[in-house]
């Protein structure tokens, strides 16, 4: 998979450098939540579960959600690039309780990173200084795995490889300049993900979680384009 993203990104800067005319740096903040979905698979050792997830987001929580990206748009406005998210997904407590875990949390991140392709209409209001855009992406998810079995000395705690990702992108821009502008946007992630929870014991067989996770956010940040 990490083999099909990185010559995913590589293609898209190969058809963005024969015509690129600007590049763009954004940084953005928002809100962002995560819809409900099943989460099954089975504790380290063997025991089962198949439970729904009620996933809080808490963007607002350290670590903030946030995100940035780096475009490069051709003159037929027509952008190629890559994007970071640093979205969350946390059980609560009780259910993490159900299915036999002590916490459940992608806390530090579930973070999402994909090759994007975007369209953009320059202009399109107020006299010139409002765009309009559209896009997407394709990448992997990367959270940082913060779940607990059977005490905090059995815990999984760090980055794993999760799955492949997909993103959605509707927003409007706001130029104060050539250089300098604001915009606001919706977006919507969606990843496949095969968690591992290490296991408990000196030889014993980790245990696996595995749960689509589907993210919605609205952004407000700022770009730079040179």
């Amino acid at each position: 998979m990490l083999r099909t993203i990185n010559a995913a990104l590589v293609a898209l800067m190969a058809l963005a450098s024969p015509a690129a005319a600007e590049f763009e740096l954004s940084f953005y903040l928002g809100t962002q939540s995560v819809t409900d979905s099943s989460a099954s698979g089975t504790l380290p050792g063997g025991g089962a579960f198949n439970a729904n997830i009620d996933w809080e987001g808490n963007p607002f929580e350290p670590p903030l959600y946030y995100g940035g990206r780096v475009m490069w748009w051709n003159d037929n406005n027509i952008g190629f690039g890559i994007e970071g998210t640093h979205t969350k997904a946390i059980a609560p407590a009780f259910q993490a309780a159900a299915i036999g875990l002590g916490r459940f949390e992608l806390s530090d991140g579930h973070n999402i990173f994909t090759a994007n392709i975007m369209k953009r209409w320059p202009g399109a209001f107020n006299n010139g200084r409002f765009t309009p855009y559209v896009g997407g992406g394709i990448g992997i998810a990367v959270p940082h795995v913060d779940a607990i079995v059977a005490g905090p000395a059995n815990r999984t705690f760090g980055f794993e490889f999760t799955g492949p990702a997909v993103r959605g992108i509707a927003g409007i821009k706001y130029d104060f300049n050539d250089r300098w502008a604001i915009f606001s946007e919706y977006q919507f992630t969606w990843s496949d993900n095969e968690i591992t929870l290490d296991p408990v014991l000196v030889g014993q067989a980790p245990g696996e979680l595995n749960t689509e996770l589907l993210t919605h956010a609205v952004n407000i940040g700022i770009s730079y384009s040179f």
